[in-house]
């Protein structure tokens, strides 16, 4: 088993993992915990249609996570459009793919790094194909069903959530 890569957060160490997500929409990818793979999945079950209705999901798992997501995501926006990604590919030049913020798609130098593990690995998150793949996932592998600790602040706190997805979601390998 391979050890997986560790960034530091304040005096905290945290084991983190890539997440590229496609909706009807297009494909955004971002790095998180590998906490987190329980909480996407948990969100997965309830059949979300768009990464914004993900995020949504997950928000009562860990509120923190899913804002810095959408903040990541909101600089990405003012910064880049389809027509001009040249601040996305200033960031690429001087950050590691696992310190990227969070970004959207637009051409195929951003779909490459997308599909880049980070740390622990990469998971895609297939909403409209209802597919969860682990492309390498060093962490934990993906259960069907499962619980996880809900955190504040990113923090752990003494309340458990359940989840089962759907019979229709595959979980790929």
């Amino acid at each position: 088993m391979s050890i997986p890569q560790i960034c530091w957060i304040g005096e905290q160490t945290l084991s983190v993992i890539r997440f590229t997500v496609i909706d009807a929409e297009g494909t955004t990818s971002f790095v998180g915990p590998c906490h987190t793979i329980k909480m996407l999945v948990a969100a997965c079950s309830r059949n979300p249609a768009s990464t914004n209705e993900l995020l949504e999901y997950t928000r009562p798992f860990d509120e923190s996570f899913v804002e810095q997501v959408r903040s990541g995501l909101a600089v990405f926006d003012e910064h880049n459009t389809r027509e001009d990604t040249d601040a996305f590919h200033d960031w690429k030049s001087s950050l590691r793919n696992r310190d990227l913020p969070p970004f959207r798609i637009f051409d195929e130098s951003m779909r490459q790094e997308s599909l880049e593990p980070a740390g622990s690995g990469l998971l895609l998150l297939n909403l409209r194909k209802q597919r969860i793949i682990q492309v390498q996932n060093s962490y934990e592998e993906v259960q069907r069903e499962d619980r996880g600790r809900v955190r504040r602040q990113g923090e752990p706190i003494p309340v458990l959530y359940r989840y089962s997805l759907p019979e229709d979601w595959r979980i790929v390998p």
